[in-house]
């Protein structure tokens, strides 16, 4: 027999994993002293652990290692798992291949610029909005678009406030699309309630994959910040996938220089 200690060396593991192991019903020991409950192994027990130890080697949970160890499982259950797992590698290894990218391109930015970059970017999805909104489009000439855009959320929160409270003024969001003769803002506020004389209702649709920083401060600097977002962008291969985003974290206060804003682009990445 050998003790818990020996046969933990042996297979490179812990007391620790060894009694979590037992617990689950996984690797049960040979023998449990009843005196000092001292836990003992069978040398013949051997090539299950170094089996369940090359399974945790490739990544499989406790439960998919139970089912492959299994007296009876099918070749094709097994081969399905394998090529489960197979799909989780090829995920695991497209992330670290791009977080491996991004962390060379970093160092480029740095040793070139011996400065960090202005900006951070964060990539996630966005889920499906409803809005009560409007929907305005700008002239190419007007180029001040905060000129239509404030006054646009000021009558939608007023209608809101009066229909239901300040309460109602959730998420603020404008979606930007450049058309034929200018711009399209689509402004409005989160809603789940009824349609009300004074807005639309528009459905944003969710976003799979969107480059997202942050802009601090006033509204007539966001133009920077975008540019500097669409600058990193291009940096990485990424192209715009549909009209962009700006979610107003905080823009309640007539002094913008603490305002807090998302700008979201949703993207392809090449």
């Amino acid at each position: 027999m050998l003790s818990i200690g020996a046969f933990a060396q042996i297979g490179q593991v812990t007391h620790r994993m060894l009694r979590h192991w037992d617990q689950s019903g996984l690797l049960t020991p040979a023998h449990i002293d009843e005196f000092n409950g001292s836990r003992s192994y069978d040398p013949s027990q051997l090539p299950r652990l170094h089996r369940i130890v090359a399974l945790r080697q490739l990544g499989f949970g406790l439960e998919d290692i139970s089912a492959i160890l299994a007296e009876g499982i099918e070749t094709r259950q097994l081969a399905t798992l394998l090529r489960r797992r197979r799909a989780e590698l090829d995920r695991e290894h497209a992330l670290a291949t791009v977080r491996l990218s991004d962390v060379e391109r970093r160092l480029r930015f740095i040793e070139k610029e011996k400065t960090m970059s202005s900006i951070e970017i964060i990539t996630k999805d966005l889920p499906a909005v409803r809005l009560a909104a409007r929907t305005i489009t700008v002239p190419v000439q007007q180029t001040e678009l905060p000129g239509v855009v404030g006054p646009a959320f000021e009558e939608i929160g007023k209608t809101l406030t009066a229909e239901h409270g300040r309460g109602k003024l959730e998420r603020p969001i404008a979606m930007y699309e450049e058309v034929e003769g200018g711009t399209k803002a689509v402004v409005g506020y989160a809603y789940d309630g009824e349609a009300l004389d004074g807005f639309d209702i528009v459905e944003l649709p969710a976003v799979p994959d969107a480059a997202c920083t942050v802009h601090l401060g006033p509204m007539q600097g966001v133009k920077d910040t975008w540019l500097a977002l669409h600058a990193e962008m291009a940096e990485r291969g990424w192209k715009p996938s549909a009209p962009c985003r700006e979610l107003y974290i905080r823009a309640d206060r007539e002094d913008q220089s603490d305002w807090v804003t998302e700008l979201q682009q949703p993207v392809t990445r090449g």
